[in-house]
């Protein structure tokens, strides 16, 4: 493989996550709405139903991520958890109540938490770790621009087609048809004797990852404490008088600033390093809930989620680009599951807690308490080395 050019098996799997954000975000942005109006469920219901769905996909990624290790193979994970994701997903459509929307976003978030590690762990096997940040970062890139498209297809078929929001919800499970097809055509995974097998025995995991390892996934618990879903933002945008296909088109403008920046972002952490990044992205995220609880003027508001995209930039393809610099080749796996796990432990109890507050106290304190926790997670990130030694010398697998 060309040093400077990622495998086709790294663009295969943008694709998939473009289509499969297609598909999702026909259905996200309007999600609220559905609720609030439809099935007349409130913000404790949508912070019940988004914290356990997350929960549930996280902590599968942990089993997963471990799975995917001491079998030494990927690609059968993907194609199950896209398919039942994809099979879910659009039966949203069909609810007639919130526990109902639960069931599904809970399946949905099952194939989510199956095919999470697996890929993210494959996108490390065959790419060179000087080329990581960027090839994260294409595949975040292209995962945004689902979601730039998907909330436009939406927005479409509401005023121009003159849909209502559950034909919208049904209608998304074609692009998701078109996943299974990439993955089973496009998607090349090292043969199973070409990946360092995981020893089921010896050292404890602990050990295994190491110390650094080990602080960041603290900064990142403690940070997504306060990182509840990001329904509750559109929820706050439409509460200030946006009507829903206009929320759908302004997730979309998002999204495109979330692709553009997570590009640009992954690229750049493989010159200048893991942790000013991923601090720079914490710092915004807490500058953004500020604004949330004290903006009024809706232009402004606006104006404060879009600038929003900025912390995904800077975060999202950066972590995982870490943790891969942090995980010795054998146990890449099992480090994205604890990564994605530290992640779902934290999500649930930080929806709850957002919802309770906003319902108690109104929307203000609730992202406060966010800006604040995220401001305690940046000064443990200080203790995570700068530029952690990499633990896999080993030459990329095509």
């Amino acid at each position: 493989m060309n040093a400077r050019r990622l495998s086709n098996t790294v663009i295969a799997l943008g694709v998939v996550s473009f289509l499969t954000d297609l598909s999702s975000e026909m259905i996200y942005p309007l999600l609220p709405v559905f609720l609030t109006s439809v099935l007349a469920a409130g913000p404790r219901a949508l912070g019940v139903i988004e914290g356990a769905a997350e929960s549930v996909a996280s902590l599968l990624k942990v089993a997963s991520g471990v799975w995917t290790d001491r079998t030494r193979r990927r690609k059968p994970f993907l194609i199950f958890g896209y398919g039942l994701a994809g099979i879910a997903r659009p039966l949203i459509g069909l609810a007639a109540t919130w526990p109902a929307v639960l069931g599904l976003r809970v399946t949905d978030r099952i194939g989510k938490g199956v095919r999470t590690s697996p890929r993210d762990a494959l996108i490390a096997d065959v790419t060179p770790a000087g080329l990581r940040g960027r090839a994260y970062g294409l595949h975040r890139a292209m995962d945004h621009a689902g979601a730039v498209a998907g909330p436009l297809v939406a927005a479409a078929l509401l005023t121009l087609a003159g849909m209502d929001m559950r034909h919208v919800f049904l209608l998304a499970a074609i692009p998701a048809v078109l996943v299974i097809v990439v993955l089973l055509a496009g998607v090349r995974e090292p043969q199973p004797a070409e990946v360092p097998a995981a020893s089921p025995g010896g050292a404890p995991d602990r050990a295994r990852l190491g110390p650094s390892f080990w602080r960041l996934m603290l900064a990142v618990l403690v940070f997504t404490l306060g990182n509840s879903t990001d329904a509750f933002l559109l929820l706050r945008l439409g509460g200030a008088g946006l009507a829903p296909a206009v929320v759908a088109l302004l997730w979309s403008a998002f999204h495109v600033v979330k692709s553009i920046t997570t590009y640009c972002g992954g690229r750049l952490s493989d010159r200048l390093g893991r942790r000013p990044m991923v601090l720079g992205g914490w710092l915004v995220y807490a500058a953004v809930y500020v604004g949330f609880a004290l903006i009024e003027s809706l232009p402004a508001l606006v104006a404060t989620f879009l600038a929003y995209g900025l912390y995904f930039g800077l975060t999202e393809p950066v972590e995982k680009a870490w943790v891969a610099e942090l995980a010795p080749a054998a146990h890449r796996g099992r480090a994205f599951g604890v990564y994605h796990g530290a992640i779902g432990l934290a999500a649930l109890p930080a929806s709850l807690l957002f919802g309770v507050l906003w319902q108690r106290f109104g929307s203000g304190a609730a992202f406060l308490t966010g800006a604040g926790l995220a401001l305690a997670a940046s000064a443990l990130l200080l203790m995570v080395p700068a530029r952690p030694p990499s633990l896999d010398t080993r030459p990329p697998r095509a």
